[in-house]
């Protein structure tokens, strides 16, 4: 079902040709349109500006990174629907950049931050248990945490987040990787229904019942106006057990083998184990691991090859899911940063001990870069064979013929003059590992990258594959202005 609502009438209607490209101006230039919004807005709605003394301005234009922030010329916090429609409206009229945030994890420069008008979702934050439907209502402003933290005690949860601090409205446009994915499959496979502010301010309840839409949304990203709310299917959910564990690199191997048999056997959909390598301030290699398993304890013997070696630190324990989340925390202070995807069919052993070598080679030569040392990790992660076939078509990924498993490479450094080295080695670190895959005989080829980890240069077809002209259509069909394309972010 589709269903339209038109707020907003008396504002400007948009006419012309494609908006034009703003990136020139200043943020100074587009004070008269955050005076626009401040005048048509309810009071349930505030706009902030620099040197505003409550904080507001500048916790809606924080981010993650440092590199993913920009001084905008106003900061919008809107509490209505209607006051979306009316921001979006007056947005389209003056062709003024804009971003939207919601939890502003996004590592990439400008994919949820401007020098025009900064959006921040956070007033956008309920969440509903509809017992009786099965589904959770939840604000495109909350963090994951916040709705782990809402649910618990209630016995039900939500395909969501991994981490503390992950925005629910990025991940769930993204694709969404859980760590209940290998029993429910992605975010996206679990919407069913958004709340969505189309560019010409148009408000429209979005299900199945429409076919393009339906789709785009679900990996599309932020290409088709604001969602303010998602309607996510609800599963029991118990005490779960588990936490992270941390190696010294000298039981490199006996890890690598544990983890690829591990991995090889998939032997529980309610297990996983994420392994990560990295660098230590004296320039060593610590080996992390995260494990999960969804429920009080796991079946005996399942994780007894990584408990029969020595861990430095181990948090993992019987707890509830929110307090699982809040307890794996990566604060980057401040840092400049870099995500980057990883793809491949499978990790092996061989492959494990070639991520084991590029992070001692990386970290050899960029240790001496900044003082104290940049940080570098590569995290992996693992899913059963069968994690796609909880959903069917969608706007990512482009296929689910081929479970391709998720990697990523996470770079931090705090010195702009390094930004060429740390860009140049996370480009190549990706493409030395991609050929030891290959060389195996993975036939990664047109391995589909994870859009919430790609980087800033990725072509479109990388992620999406033979998508991209359907979404490109759907895209200039319900934004025939391109008003979405004065937002950052991946674009159709």
């Amino acid at each position: 079902m589709l269903t339209f609502t038109y707020l907003g009438a008396g504002l400007a209607v948009l006419t012309g040709a494609l908006l034009a490209d703003c990136s020139q101006a200043s943020s100074a230039d587009y004070l008269p349109t955050c005076n626009a919004i401040a005048h048509a807005v309810s009071n349930v709605s505030s706009v902030y500006y620099p040197g505003d003394s409550s904080g507001h301005y500048a916790e809606d234009n924080e981010h993650w990174g440092v590199t993913s922030s920009a001084a905008s010329a106003c900061s919008v916090e809107p509490g209505s629907v209607t006051d979306v429609s009316k921001i979006l409206q007056i947005i389209a009229s003056t062709k003024t950049p804009f971003a939207v945030k919601g939890g502003g994890h996004a590592t990439n420069p400008g994919f949820s931050s401007t020098r025009g008008v900064q959006i921040a979702m956070k007033r956008f934050s309920q969440v509903v248990n509809n017992a009786a439907a099965g589904t959770v209502d939840i604000g495109a402003g909350l963090l994951w945490d916040e709705v782990y933290s809402a649910l618990d005690g209630m016995g039900r949860n939500v395909i969501g987040g991994r981490i503390h601090g992950v925005g629910v409205a990025g991940v769930t446009l993204g694709g969404g990787y859980s760590w209940k994915t290998n029993q429910y499959g992605l975010a996206v496979d679990n919407v069913v229904s958004y709340n969505l502010v189309l560019p010409n301010g148009t408000v429209a309840t979005v299900t199945s019942a429409d076919a393009d839409l339906w789709f785009a949304l679900r990996g599309g990203g932020n290409n088709f106006g604001i969602v303010t709310r998602f309607e996510l299917k609800s599963y029991p959910q118990t005490d779960v057990w588990g936490g992270e564990a941390f190696y010294s690199s000298q039981y490199a191997d006996r890890l690598n083998a544990a983890a690829a048999k591990f991995f090889e056997t998939a032997p529980d959909e309610k297990a996983t184990v994420l392994p990560s390598y990295s660098n230590t301030p004296t320039g060593d290699i610590a080996i992390g691991l995260l494990i999960f398993y969804d429920g009080p304890s796991p079946p005996p013997g399942l994780f007894d090859d990584f408990f029969a070696i020595p861990s430095e630190v181990s948090s993992v324990q019987t707890q509830s899911y929110s307090s699982f989340i809040k307890s794996i925390t990566y604060q980057p202070d401040g840092s400049r940063m870099r995500l980057i995807s990883l793809p491949v069919i499978q990790w092996t052993d061989s492959l494990l001990q070639v991520v084991h070598n590029e992070s001692k080679y990386w970290t050899a030569r960029l240790t001496s870069l900044e003082n104290p040392p940049p940080s570098l990790s590569w995290q992996l992660e693992n899913m059963v064979p069968t994690y796609l076939s909880h959903g069917d078509n969608s706007a990512w990924p482009p296929s689910r013929a081929q479970p391709f498993l998720p990697g990523t490479l996470l770079f931090l450094w705090a010195n702009q003059s390094s930004d060429s080295a740390m860009l140049d080695a996370i480009h190549r670190s990706v493409a030395t590992i991609s050929a030891a895959a290959r060389a195996e005989g993975q036939d990664i080829a047109d391995a589909w990258k994870y859009p919430n980890y790609a980087i800033e240069d990725t072509p479109l077809q990388e992620m999406y594959g033979g998508n991209v002209a359907r979404l490109s259509a759907i895209h200039a069909r319900v934004d025939p202005h391109n008003v979405m394309g004065l937002a950052g972010g991946f674009k159709f």
